[in-house]
């Protein structure tokens, strides 16, 4: 793209009011690179654009510690409910259980 000094200064003007390059390139007739390239070349640069929505800024979460392992086993709590007592079977009922067991699986 070979720009005249006529368009060299439109350029700047465009550039210089905040128009985006694809609309200098637009109004210009070449392509949007072709436009940043001579903005590259001429030293032009765009101030950093503010932002337009307000963004949520987080905390960092606390790190948890790494567990640790115990130096002795901990033994566990069992309830001692003593209120209701285990049913005891006799050896026949227990075969018979087994038996009608292995009947209503095969």
């Amino acid at each position: 793209m070979s720009l005249d000094a006529k368009d060299v200064a439109l350029l700047r003007k465009l550039w210089a009011a905040g128009q985006s390059a694809a609309q200098i390139a637009r109004r210009l007739g070449c392509s949007r690179n072709a436009v940043c390239g001579r903005l590259t070349r001429l030293g032009l640069k765009r101030g950093r654009k503010p932002p337009t929505a307000k963004p949520m800024i987080r905390s960092v979460p606390k790190q948890r510690p790494a567990l640790v392992a115990c130096a002795r086993p901990v033994t566990k709590k069992v309830s001692r409910k003593t209120g209701k007592k285990q049913k005891e079977f006799t050896k026949r009922q227990l075969y018979a259980m087994l038996a009608e067991a292995l009947r209503n699986t095969g």
